[in-house]
């Protein structure tokens, strides 16, 4: 019978960091499992034994490994400071919840109390500015494009960018989320005050139902952060190197675009909008498959049987929305995926349902992930700059031999 033992034990057993551990499992040196609960990593003890014997794993590329106390990845989905982020998605709004991964307070001070009843704002003048940047842009631009412009424009203007104590960081983070929200071109009437109903006013030009209101608000939340995901990793070392937080979320934003990453709900969003009728997701799933192409909106590198937040969301939207035509083709893609026993649905696949069923704008799945995932970077920049080193990974050459 197999033994398990905690990380700890494994760790002190191995004389490694836990971080080190999980590099080895990164790297399938070690496997791991899941307790019960899924809060716990669990290892064979025969296994670390018999790594202690031979010793440390050599001949393998270099890993950066980052210790983090802001998000753990469970069997299918994270924690935000030790809190399931989707019993989070059901009952704080996605201000609570950035504020709780800034400052391991709900509260977070004065400020941050209570934000339904004090929005986040930026000052009037830098969101003038923010809009008559994009005055030359394309009508038809993706909102992922203007909020790069947007977040140039913020930092610009604003003359505490450099302030990179903790809750001047998280200033900083309540002034960019509004002022990229609220410089977006409005498309309807905001229904409140929250960023969540003034982020549906910019990408949607009806007026939301509560339900599918409640739906965005989950959305975001479960988004905010997601450990070492592309986009953040490329935001830690920029923060490494002490670079303000506009230019911590400019390289976030960057990255995030990726089609690998959160590109992928845009993917997922043609995808969808291709299956006009029920009937023709088979023929889309198939001419993919037949191409050699990712089906985006599918699969998960962490969540190989399943992404819980995709689950709860894809819920909310049912719920929101029985019936809905966007909806039963969403359905029908699924179907499709599970007939051919292709990976399980992804977040970026409910992002696309939601919007598809919520009216809004092409390239609105971006949008809200940024937005969400700003929340994520800055609790990320706030640990680097507190850690005052800069993340330097080593290259292992494989070029020409050095005469």
């Amino acid at each position: 019978m197999v033994e398990w033992i905690d990380a700890a034990t494994a760790s002190a057993r191995l004389g490694v960091k836990p971080a080190t551990l999980y590099a080895y499992v990164s790297r399938g040196v070690l496997q791991r499992r899941h307790s019960e609960d899924g809060r716990r990593s669990l290892f064979s003890a025969e296994e670390v034994e018999r790594l202690a014997r031979r010793g440390r794993p050599r001949n393998q590329p270099p890993e950066l490994v980052i210790e983090s106390g802001i998000t753990a990845l469970g069997v299918d989905r994270p924690y935000y400071r030790g809190l399931d982020a989707l019993e989070l998605a059901g009952t704080s709004d996605f201000e609570t919840v950035a504020t709780w991964l800034w400052t391991a307070d709900p509260a977070g001070g004065s400020e941050a109390r209570n934000p339904g009843s004090v929005p986040w704002r930026c000052e009037p003048d830098a969101l003038v500015a923010a809009v008559a940047a994009q005055r030359g842009l394309p009508e038809d631009l993706l909102p992922l494009d203007r909020l790069q412009v947007i977040t140039t424009v913020l930092g610009a203007s604003d003359s505490l960018r450099y302030q990179l104590d903790p809750a001047s960081v998280a200033a900083t983070g309540r002034r960019m989320i509004a002022g990229l929200v609220d410089a977006l071109p409005q498309l309807s009437e905001p229904q409140g005050g929250s960023i969540a109903e003034r982020l549906w006013s910019r990408l949607c030009p009806r007026p939301a139902t509560p339900a599918l209101l409640d739906a965005l608000q989950a959305a975001l939340v479960l988004l905010a952060d997601h450990e070492l995901a592309a986009s953040t990793l490329a935001a830690r070392v920029a923060a490494s190197a002490k670079a303000d937080p506009y230019a911590v979320v400019l390289t976030g934003l960057g990255v995030l675009g990726g089609p690998l990453h959160g590109g992928a709900s845009y993917g997922a969003e043609r995808l969808l909008a291709e299956v006009a009728e029920p009937h023709q997701a088979a023929r889309e799933i198939g001419e993919r498959v037949r191409r050699g192409e990712r089906i985006p909106g599918f699969g998960h590198s962490i969540y190989k049987n399943g992404d819980g937040r995709g689950g709860l969301l894809l819920d909310l939207v049912s719920e929101a929305a029985p019936g809905h035509e966007r909806l039963v083709a969403g359905r029908a893609v699924l179907e499709e995926m599970r007939r051919r026993r292709l990976p399980e649905r992804n977040t970026d696949f409910a992002l696309a349902i939601l919007t598809a069923v919520s009216g809004m704008v092409s390239g609105a799945g971006e949008a809200i992930f940024a937005v969400a995932r700003v929340a994520g970077w800055l609790a990320h920049a706030m640990e680097e700059y507190g850690r005052g080193t800069l993340l330097r990974l080593r290259a292992s050459y494989t070029g020409p031999p050095i005469k």
